[in-house]
């Protein structure tokens, strides 16, 4: 059965340009898909004598569609009258808290639905009006220039007399022309095979067939449309028998692939122009389009893939941000004081002999020069209005910042990686990479694994340990030693690779026990404050010295503490986003930008654990 009411109509109607400009989006009512609203005589609030009734709204695709009933007062039956004898033929809504972009309306909420004496409106508008009280905002008046009709849901003929150009109203209270005008092309497509087919399939001859010159029948493109007269050759009940058996192959799979595999075999296409599937090779057509769209498993902005962003988080929380970009460090190191005549050590005094000066300190110093790096986009203003389901620019700006971010760690740690005559590329004298820093700010210690096996087990080693347990413990034992010489302040944090982490987790015992439960107790032994994985680190390898002395450096871990980091940047120049539009190109134009400098202020405040590699 259908829906009780006494008329219905299109309360909004979708993609229709109003005479301000604007332009209701599909599904901007959809919250209120279902909901009940009060019918209000041409949307006057002052008197309660001018609720009629109410509306029940339902979303379609085309719009919000309103079934309408009256309520029992003196004024609900005075406008049943009205709407009966064709009097009121115009209905509108009153909404407010509207949502645009641009002269999208993609959200707004419904107050009412009125009946209003606009029929003879050419199209739709919208009227701003100012409502006192509660809806401080104010809001808008949408009129879609659609006429009503009286709707009946008890399965029984109206005597009345129909609209003007209205055919004869069915059971459901609608034409055949209405049903067929709310379907999508696709349905529309669909609905003219399978009358095709019935009507091949029965062989004979009816209203919406023509003999052609040699005798044969066509169907017309519409049954609603008199003037048509393309013609087209249906699927036939033996056509699709055919169909069917070849679906059930076992490797054809699904009944898409065998009406696929039958549109080849016999050079049909699915007619663009007209229904179903027709020996017409020139009409252009796709067979897909009998079956359903595809649709987001997760609605709105696509997910984002990734490397691990961890780590660049950690890194730019404990780095010292300093106000100033030119920096400079200033560093005596009296750690040598022993040694010849002149050393820096104090002195016993014998009397007569004269007192002698202590020797010379070392006095380590460097300045670092700012940098600026960017992160340019422009997105096409056909886009940013196009795109309705997400927020275009900001979704931009979110992977711009991404980008940004993880640049300056990488360079903060080891370094971009491009070559010196790139134009882009980020120089470490500006922001000096830990790992390639000079010997007094970065301990350079190589895993000795050979060394380690010998250690442990002699020669027989594989009999007893694994190759990760042998793995770990190398790590360990150099680390371990480099913490001997580290001068840094705090407790560091170790960067390394997520397999190096996995080896050394994966480290077993000669029972087959892990040897480290858990990252902390691993971390524990390595006497580090936490184990951070850098997916970028992977592969990383740097060559020392040159010619045949030459040797091949691979990266397994950073140890440091980032608050002995300095990144300087002053007033203006620190992370800021710029947006300019393009008239010429019609472009949002975005950039992001920042003018640093970076470096390690202590000397030995960093540890690089490095396997030699060199062949």
């Amino acid at each position: 059965m259908g829906k009780v009411c006494d008329f219905c109509g299109w309360a909004t109607r979708n993609n229709i340009k109003c005479s301000d400009g604007r332009t209701i989006m599909k599904d901007a009512f959809k919250e209120f898909d279902g909901k009940r609203v009060p019918l209000v005589w041409n949307h006057d609030h002052s008197n309660p004598e001018n609720v009629l009734g109410h509306a029940d709204l339902e979303n379609r695709d085309e719009g919000l569609f309103a079934y309408c009933t009256f309520n029992d007062s003196k004024n609900g039956e005075l406008g049943k009258i009205l709407v009966k004898h064709g009097d009121i033929v115009g209905l509108s809504i009153y909404a407010n808290h509207l949502k645009q972009r641009g002269g999208d309306v993609y959200h707004g909420e419904i107050g009412e639905v009125s009946m209003v004496i606009k029929g003879a409106n050419p199209g739709a508008y919208i009227e701003e009006v100012l409502v006192h009280g509660d809806d401080t905002e104010g809001g808008v008046i949408i009129f879609t220039g659609e006429p009503i009709e009286l709707y009946h849901a008890d399965q029984e003929e109206k005597e009345d007399k129909p609209v003007e150009g209205e055919t004869k109203k069915k059971e459901s209270g609608k034409t055949l022309q209405d049903v067929f005008n709310t379907m999508n092309e696709e349905q529309q497509n669909a609905c003219y095979a399978m009358v095709g087919m019935a009507l091949q399939d029965k062989n004979k001859k009816s209203d919406s067939e023509e003999e052609d010159d040699e005798g044969g029948k066509d169907m017309k493109h519409n049954a609603f449309d008199q003037g048509s007269t393309q013609e087209n050759n249906v699927l036939c009940h033996a056509d699709q028998v055919d169909i069917i058996n070849l679906a059930k192959n076992s490797q054809v799979g699904t009944l898409k692939n065998a009406l696929q595999i039958y549109m080849d075999e016999n050079e049909l296409s699915h007619a663009d122009a007209v229904g179903g599937f027709t020996q017409d090779t020139s009409v252009d057509g796709n067979i897909s389009w009998l079956f359903p769209e595809y649709k987001d498993l997760r609605p709105g902005a696509p997910e984002l893939i990734t490397n691990d962003q961890g780590w660049v988080h950690h890194v730019l929380n404990k780095v010292h941000k300093s106000p100033i970009s030119r920096i400079r460090t200033r560093q005596v190191d009296i750690r040598n004081i022993e040694g010849s005549m002149d050393s820096l050590r104090a002195k016993g005094y014998i009397k007569g002999n004269q007192k002698r000066l202590s020797g010379n300190f070392k006095l380590a110093r460097r300045s670092t020069d700012p940098q600026t790096i960017y992160v340019r986009n422009s997105l096409h203003r056909d886009d940013i209005v196009d795109i309705t389901d997400f927020d275009y620019v900001a979704y931009l700006y979110k992977i711009d910042r991404m980008q940004l971010d993880e640049e300056l760690a990488t360079a903060m740690l080891f370094g971009d990686g491009r070559d010196d005559s790139d134009p882009d590329k980020i120089f470490p004298e500006h922001i000096r990479p830990i790992w390639t820093d000079d010997d007094i700010y970065t301990i350079h210690k190589d895993v000795d694994i050979e060394g380690a096996k010998a250690s442990l087990q002699g020669t027989n080693t594989a009999a007893n340990f694994g190759e990760n347990y042998i793995y770990a413990e190398a790590i360990i034992t150099a680390m371990l030693y480099a913490r001997e010489q580290y001068k840094g302040s705090g407790q560091p944090d170790m960067y390394c690779t997520p397999h190096l982490l996995n080896v050394m987790l994966l480290a077993r015992d000669i029972n087959g026990r892990r040897i480290y439960s858990s990252v902390s107790e691993l971390a524990s032994s390595l006497n580090v404050g936490a184990i951070k994985t850098v997916e970028q680190m992977e592969g990383k390898t740097r060559t020392e010295g040159s010619g045949a002395t030459a040797k091949t450096k691979k990266l397994l871990a950073l140890v440091c503490n980032m608050a002995d980091y300095a990144l300087g940047s002053t007033k203006g120049g620190e992370i800021t986003h710029f947006t300019d539009f393009d008239l010429d190109f019609n472009q949002q134009k975005s950039l992001i930008e920042t003018r640093v400098s970076g470096a390690n202020t202590r000397l030995f405040s960093a540890i690089a654990l490095e396997e030699d590699i060199t062949e």
